[in-house]
């Protein structure tokens, strides 16, 4: 019974459940990332480098058997051994933009926690009249 006691107390802890909220926002940013990535700007950076689709960068390390296109989806399907570098970009672009966003993210909140506290405002200042009646009660209470 200690046990499931006890992985009760660590499941409703603040800091799990923080954790398990990441992971699932984390999880649908990742897909923003990636079709941000995909759909703007990997077809972007083809036309600045001359209309080459990424996803299609490959070498071939095996020899293919005959009749089989020179695509990457028909070498794969055929067998045969390719170094498939244009997805190893396209997924390189991905983690960089990913982890250039949460690095801004955590900049945010970091300056937010940090931030200078609020100084209240100044007292309003004391009246002449007022300030004169304390100096004489003060100068009455020495003599």
């Amino acid at each position: 019974m200690s046990l499931l006691k006890d992985f009760k107390d660590f499941a409703v802890k603040g800091n799990v459940i923080d954790l398990a909220v990441a992971v699932i926002i984390g999880g649908a940013f990742g897909k923003i990332v990636s079709a941000l990535v995909a759909d703007i700007i990997m077809p972007l950076a083809g036309v600045v480098v001359g209309k080459i689709d990424f996803t299609n960068l490959f070498i071939v390390l095996g020899s293919a058997p005959p009749g089989t296109a020179r695509t990457l989806e028909a070498l794969k399907k055929a067998n045969v051994p390719v170094l498939a570098y244009g997805d190893f970009i396209t997924i390189a672009l991905n983690f960089l933009i990913l982890a250039f966003v949460i690095f801004l993210m955590v900049r945010v909140i970091s300056k937010l926690k940090h931030a200078p506290p609020e100084t209240p405002p100044a007292p309003p200042p004391v009246p002449e009249d007022v300030q004169l009646l304390r100096e004489i009660r003060d100068l009455l209470g020495k003599g």
